[in-house]
């Protein structure tokens, strides 16, 4: 008899589910509304790159291919040195190798990398979805700024830390020091 029992509790839930209105999201016509600073795409901001490798070598699945060449730039000053500057030629990610684990925006210094919202780029072919630079700087648009802080978050330190130096005196080279107090005293 508990066989039974449980039996008509599954068909209860079951007939329950089956006279129900659908809840699944007609994704095509109707975007969905995704969180604020989602993760989709990653985009390039080219002129932020220094070409330093570190995303391309922090990647656990080494999706991210770089390539740069150094330009020399003449001196600004008379008896200056020349100073050189890598310049980027190639900066592509490959979406079907990558886990979305955000390790190389993480790692970049000079914030070259961003997490943009849009999630609709498949393609029918597998090669497609290595995006170059051009590809990955038309996702920057799609880029939101970054979230203010909160009214009771503390200053980052390095910005109080600056705010003190700019607050303090500057130091007179040219008067005399205090005694240490190892001098003896007339």
């Amino acid at each position: 008899m508990t066989y039974g029992k449980g039996l008509l509790q599954g068909l209860a839930v079951t007939w329950r589910n089956l006279t129900r209105r659908s809840v699944t999201a007609r994704y095509p016509e109707v975007e969905p509304d995704l969180p604020p600073r989602s993760r989709g795409v990653i985009a390039l901001q080219e002129e932020n790159c220094t070409s330093c490798m570190l995303c391309a070598r922090e990647c656990p699945s080494w999706c991210i291919t770089i390539d740069s060449h150094k330009e020399t730039i003449p001196a600004t000053t008379e008896g200056g040195r020349d100073r050189s500057q890598n310049v980027l030629d190639q900066f592509d990610i490959d979406y079907s190798l990558c886990m979305y684990c955000s390790i190389c925006i993480e790692v970049c210094p000079f914030d070259a990398l961003h997490w943009s919202p849009e999630f609709a780029y498949a393609e029918g072919d597998i090669t497609d979805l290595t995006h170059d630079m051009n590809r990955l700087r038309e996702w920057m648009w799609t880029v939101q700024p970054p979230q203010a802080l909160d009214r009771g978050a503390e200053p980052a330190k390095e910005l109080a830390a600056y705010q003190r130096s700019q607050l303090t005196e500057p130091v007179d080279t040219d008067s005399p020091r205090p005694s240490s107090g190892t001098e003896s005293q007339p």
